[in-house]
């Protein structure tokens, strides 16, 4: 018998109503966003030099005349002393309208990522929609990724950089993928893998998955047509390139040397259509890709610690980046 909703923890269930309520409250009719409203919800976490569960924490301003800074996560307790760590850029969700770097929710995550695996995290601070527009987030992104090149943080190990992210910043992190590894300026940095989570694309169409699971936790077809409209350039449609990358308008990959992606899908995520279209089209790119889906998942379910799935995810990216260091060691002109 299929599953016909998401069975939830009264804690999950709690925090997800009241995430999407004041989503929606947030939302004015003249396509601003009730930036003082958010801020009743999201709790900020402050930057701690005093390790907490073996990480410590530091804010890096890039540009202080457009905000755009990363906090840094660094493991404290690593075994092999000596050893230089991977690297995490990871860019965060919220459809390129909410949340930031220091959302509480995504300091814990970063902090998890810095701990599990053990690896350095750069957790970006991008600009909002719809304040600014795309492609103001990408650049931000990619201006993160040349200071950290000038820049590296110690005991970084930047061969082996690997970009994560979850919805919206999923999508940043492909779209940066791609601009990363057409640079040639980079001295340092070396995107070796991709992990998008749950990425959050879209277009014109309404996939069968969007109809089906409309009214699911966070993700509805009223909100994401709100975030496109918000993110995308003045006049664009949801079958943008940064939307819909896998569509007729997309960038073509084939001659593009892109790392091994590792996609997380779930089965009450109502983006999973965009999501399986986009894997199936970097399969028809020739690239490596591995798709982990959960089918009891909702979107966002790995920001909660008391989901199951959350816990598999970490560990899947730990094994994720432990292949990649071996393969990359023994087949060093892959990089």
């Amino acid at each position: 018998m299929t599953q016909s909703s998401p069975v939830l923890p009264w804690k999950t269930k709690i925090a997800l109503s009241a995430i999407s309520a004041v989503t929606d409250f947030s939302l004015r009719d003249d396509g601003t966003i009730n930036r003082r409203l958010l801020s009743f919800l999201d709790f900020r976490a402050p930057p701690n030099s005093t390790p907490v569960h073996g990480v410590k924490t530091s804010d890096v301003t890039v540009d202080p005349s457009r905000n755009l800074w990363f906090r840094l996560f660094e493991p404290t307790e690593v075994p092999g002393r000596g050893e230089k760590l991977p690297v995490i850029v990871f860019f965060h969700g919220g459809g390129f309208a909410f949340m930031s770097a220091d959302s509480k929710a995504y300091d814990a995550v970063c902090r998890r990522f810095a701990r599990k695996i053990p690896a350095i995290v750069a957790s970006v601070n991008y600009r909002l929609s719809p304040e600014h527009r795309c492609p103001a987030q990408y650049d931000d992104g990619f201006d993160v990724l040349k200071y950290l090149d000038s820049q590296p943080p110690a005991n970084s190990d930047l061969s082996m950089c690997f970009l994560v992210g979850d919805s919206a910043g999923a999508n940043l992190a492909h779209n940066l993928t791609v601009r990363a590894c057409e640079t040639t300026t980079f001295r340092e940095v070396k995107v070796v893998g991709l992990v998008p989570i749950q990425p959050f694309f879209g277009g014109e169409e309404r996939t069968e998955s969007e109809r089906r699971l409309e009214g699911s936790p966070l993700v509805s077809m009223r909100r994401t047509d709100c975030m496109w409209k918000m993110f995308s350039p003045e006049g664009a449609d949801r079958d943008h390139e940064a939307a819909n990358v896998s569509g007729p308008r997309g960038r073509e990959l084939s001659e593009v040397e892109f790392p091994a992606t590792m996609v997380f899908i779930g089965g009450f995520d109502p983006l999973q259509d965009w999501q399986r279209r986009y894997c199936e089209w970097l399969k028809r790119s020739g690239k490596e890709v591995r798709v982990l889906e959960y089918g009891s998942a909702i979107h966002a379910f790995y920001i909660f610690p008391e989901l199951p799935e959350a816990s598999l995810l970490f560990a899947e990216v730990k094994n994720f980046v432990e292949k990649q260091k071996k393969t990359h060691r023994q087949y060093p002109s892959m990089i």
